[in-house]
């Protein structure tokens, strides 16, 4: 072995070497700083609509009621609060860890506006006249206070003394926390008197002018002394949080679903690599230590950015090694083509590596497309579905495409794979010697079929199967009102997750809510252990914390609860509609300018296929529909348009090779059918590395992503068809109907005939 091909080999193995050291390196740093969801570690999440307190007023900067939130969530000691902008009016409080849920909601949406009054509820002063940050909890004969350090003691100074000077009764300071139009210290002073609680908090009298800082006492135990000094410390909040939705999620619950996703994670990884290194050989080796690298660098992103890892994200991540597989699978089918040529290893690497890039950078951009437009205009599962579809298509340029093949060539180059073609999988006893122009006699192991032929029958199931949605959706939307069978997140209402330590009776869960005086609510068993539970009306926090207590006490874990009111509900189905019309006309565009406006029509009712037939599944078997179903149908559209463009890109190739003029309907029948005779098997091996995963995550993973995965099932079988037989069928179609202009030959300056002449130039 010559000097250079050995440092090519040693190229290989440290740089082997300087990934596993890599990894090993980064690995506490990263697990470390990785930021877990609430639905991995409980918490809650509450959508608040913000209005102002009054009429008159306008509504504020939303990013300074987001600051003043912020410096409330700080006094509850939680570690990485997401506060997001939504619209105009609308902001996400997502809190992961949190222990006191109630306090939680009280502190965030309290106005906290304090003021002082006199008995005739006049205006005296209001919070700007404390130092900020100067509430504090004390203690005044072993009672708790609230210590206030006075800014303006000018101000305190004159207002005290005017109070001194005041007839007895009249003397009096009233402070009042979130004062409104209608209160009055008269009123509240007749509930006083009844042993009632009072909107004032303390009343104080005053018999001198006070020069310098102030108490509030009451009736205060320590933590609502505590409380109060908080969030007066921590800013008045000039408008009014109402609750439109909420999700809490229990830190068992949340650990459980952990558990069984990353389980089902890591079965359907090595499900991947073991398939891969039995199909391709030495590349599947290389592709699976590009796993180990794509993992590592998802997880270092996500820990260094601060993103927030979720369910959906973990399935998102497994889908996304299964799409990713994808982009090595096209280079190695493309390399083995080559080598059934009867070209060396070495050129056909290069020439594989070539004819694939092009094909796997439109189908990636396209996946990107889709991504960017979920983040922007998409929110919470959604959004943390596009953070990693995004990264996962990064990532594959990136690594998949640039790393492997550099790790390939370097085993190419130093020449110990020349003699190994059955390395990669290749029978060489079909191998054409080209020295002795030999032919090629092996097209893979797929017939040629007239794939055209069977399209038109494989339409009319995917039709069939939507007519009878539609059917049963009437039957439905007849019966009991509701054509599909909507979670909260579409039709509004209240969701109570019932967990167990053991398996869970749903008589016993009904029995329970109909004493509660739920009759009418909805139960469906996920797994032995979970109930979901679906009452129509959104619940209000204190019916809701008496049913947790409820059932905590009888299983001895929290349940979980989500509400969502009308509001939200319909802009759900609004975003939904809106985000998968952005994606097909940003998608259209693209693929119209890469290659024609005919390809980008086809993938565009490929994609309404795929879309119908899920949602036809789901109706046909009354399955819920519920906010990650949104992010399903996104993953689907960027899934299936990759194998379109995969397909449509050996047709564009086909194309190329035909030198007539004009083409016939035959013509571009055939081009259609070789162009599928040739990536048939690419698609069925993409489809499987990409179903692998999903089928565990069924199997073993988290009851609270079924419906995700369950629709990401469907809708990966449906991309499939639509991609070899919709989205061909319906080009051919627009082809045959539709006559190009011929090619325009070359004109060329008539020259006098040369006389050839052997040798010379001949």
């Amino acid at each position: 072995m010559s000097k250079s091909k050995r440092t090519h080999l040693m190229t290989f193995f440290v740089t082997i070497v300087a990934i596993v050291a890599i990894i090993a390196s980064f690995y506490n740093d990263i697990k470390s700083n990785l930021v877990l969801g609430l639905d991995l570690q409980g918490g809650f999440e509450i959508l608040y609509e913000v209005s102002p307190l009054s009429e008159e007023k306008q509504l504020p900067e939303m990013s300074a009621v987001v600051k003043s939130i912020s410096k409330r969530i700080n006094v509850l000691g939680v570690s990485e609060p997401e506060i997001i902008i939504e619209g105009d009016n609308r902001i996400r409080v997502q809190l992961a860890g949190v222990s006191d849920q109630s306090q939680a909601r009280r502190v965030i949406s309290s106005t906290a506006n304090l003021s002082f009054r006199d008995v005739n509820d006049t205006l005296l002063a209001d919070a700007t006249i404390i130092q900020e940050g100067g509430a504090s909890l004390a203690f005044q004969d072993g009672k708790p206070i609230v210590s206030l350090k006075i800014a303006d003691t000018a101000k305190f100074k004159e207002i005290t003394s005017k109070l001194a000077s005041a007839t007895a009764g009249n003397n009096l300071i009233v402070t009042w926390l979130d004062f409104e139009e209608g209160d009055s210290y008269a009123a509240e002073l007749q509930k006083a008197n009844q042993g009632l609680p009072t909107k004032y908090i303390s009343v104080a009298g005053v018999n001198k002018a006070i020069d310098g800082d102030a108490i509030i006492e009451g009736n205060f135990t320590e933590a609502e002394a505590r409380e109060l000094a908080d969030l007066i410390s921590s800013g008045s909040l000039p408008v009014k949080m109402t609750e439109i939705s909420s999700n809490v999620v229990s830190a068992d619950y949340g650990l459980q679903a952990l558990n069984k996703t990353a389980l089902a994670g890591i079965v359907g990884v090595l499900a991947i690599v073991l398939f891969m290194i039995f199909v391709y050989r030495i590349q599947g080796v290389i592709a699976t230590i590009m796993f180990a690298v794509y993992m590592f660098a998802v997880f270092f992103i996500y820990s260094s950015i601060g993103a927030v890892f979720t369910l959906t994200g973990i399935a998102a991540l497994v889908l996304g090694i299964g799409m990713t597989v994808d982009a090595n699978i096209i280079t190695f089918e493309r390399v083995k083509d080559e080598l059934y040529k009867g070209h060396s290893v070495k050129n056909a690497v290069k020439m594989g590596q070539s004819t694939s890039f092009m094909t796997i950078f439109d189908a990636q951009i396209t996946t990107l497309i889709a991504g960017f437009i979920m983040y922007i205009f998409g929110n919470g599962a959604v959004k943390g579905f596009a953070t990693m579809l995004i990264i996962t298509s990064f990532m594959t340029l990136l690594l998949n495409v640039g790393a492997s093949r550099f790790l390939m060539n370097q085993l190419v180059n130093s020449g110990c794979l020349d003699n190994r073609k059955s390395w990669f999988n290749v029978k060489t006893n079909l191998i054409p010697d080209l020295n002795k122009n030999e032919e090629q006699r092996y097209f893979g192991p797929m017939k040629q079929y007239d794939y055209m032929k069977i399209a038109p029958k494989q339409i009319l199931i995917s039709i069939g199967i939507m007519v009878l949605a539609v059917v049963i959706m009437i039957v439905n939307q007849t019966s009991n009102g509701s054509a599909l069978n909507l979670g909260i997140d579409f039709s509004s209402g209240t969701k109570i997750t019932v967990v167990a330590n053991e398996s869970i009776r749903v008589e016993d869960v009904q029995a329970e809510f109909k004493q509660l005086g739920y009759p009418n609510a909805k139960y469906q068993i996920s797994g032995e252990e979970t109930v979901n539970v679906t009452i129509k009306e959104s619940l209000q926090q204190d019916q809701i914390l008496k049913i947790k207590e409820i059932f905590q006490l009888k299983y001895g874990i929290e349940p979980n609860d989500n509400v969502v009111t009308p509001v939200v509900g319909r802009d759900l189905v609004r975003n939904a509609f809106l985000l998968s019309i952005l994606a097909w006309l940003a998608m259209l565009v693209y693929i119209t300018i890469r290659f024609k406006w005919d390809y980008g029509v086809s993938c565009i009712v490929a994609l309404l296929h795929d879309v119908l037939i899920v949602v036809s599944v789901f109706a046909i078997f009354r399955i819920e529909i519920n906010t990650e179903f949104v992010s399903v149908i996104l993953a689907i559209i960027g899934y299936s348009i990759n194998n379109s463009i995969v397909v449509f890109d050996r047709v564009r190739e086909e194309l190329e090779m035909i030198k007539k003029p004009v083409l016939k309907p035959n013509d571009y029948r055939d081009v259609v059918n070789n162009a599928l005779h040739h990536t048939m098997i690419r698609s069925i091996f993409s489809s499987v590395t990409t179903i692998l995963p999903v089928i565990f995550l069924l199997l073993i993973g988290s009851n609270a992503i079924f419906v995700f995965n369950l629709a990401f099932f469907v809708g990966l079988i449906a991309g499939t068809i639509s991609s070899i037989f919709v989205s061909q069928y319906v080009w051919l179609y627009i082809r045959t109907h539709y006559t190009p202009k011929p090619k325009q030959r070359k004109k060329f300056k008539e020259d006098l005939d040369e006389m050839t002449i052997k040798g010379i130039n001949a």
